[in-house]
């Protein structure tokens, strides 16, 4: 009987303060530039942002492999806005190949499991003809760790056998109100 005194005055508690974090945050991209260092392997044939809303923009990508390939590794930089764009924990470099097969990268699962519903990038080894990012927008309920406010550049580099071959570069503002979820 005590157990579920405690236990029913904990939730209590909880859903007296429970904050929504949803209502609270702003999480949308801001720009979104492509480069494609070898055109022979790879070719971006459009990339755009499209505003819906005041808190919600679209990002729209069309790219091509022009060559089946089985050795793809990305670089993974997060960098902050603070006086220019600034390195913000995130480096790592690893093989996207066999990401899909283990699914070993934590920051990368986070980063995958934003876009994933919105692209027919979801499968391993070999890749090419058409990869497509269509309609995706950021969902704060999908990013699962905490962030403090700013603005952030989220840097891929993407490389096949070793050599770069394009850039997607994506900038993103969260904004984390707390006061606005009272």
């Amino acid at each position: 009987m005590r157990c579920q005194l405690i236990i029913s005055a904990l939730l209590g508690l909880f859903l007296t303060f429970h904050i929504n974090i949803n209502d609270a945050v702003v999480f949308k991209f801001t720009n979104f530039v492509c480069e494609s260092y070898n055109q022979s392997w790879f070719v971006f044939h459009n990339y755009r942002l499209k505003a819906v809303s005041r808190n919600k923009v679209l990002l729209n990508m069309n790219g091509t492999i022009l060559h089946p390939t089985n050795n793809m590794s990305i670089h993974v930089r997060i960098f902050k806005k603070a006086n220019g764009y600034k390195p913000w924990l995130v480096d790592i470099y690893f093989d996207f190949c066999q990401y899909f097969r283990k699914r070993n990268q934590p920051v990368f699962n986070i980063i995958y499991g934003l876009f994933k519903g919105f692209s027919n990038i979801n499968h391993s080894c070999p890749y090419v003809g058409p990869q497509i990012v269509e309609d995706f927008y950021l969902r704060p309920e999908l990013l699962r760790i905490p962030m403090p406010t700013g603005d952030y550049l989220l840097a891929l580099q993407w490389y096949f056998d070793k050599k770069i071959q394009f850039d997607t570069n994506v900038s993103f503002t969260f904004v984390e109100d707390l006061m606005k979820s009272k």
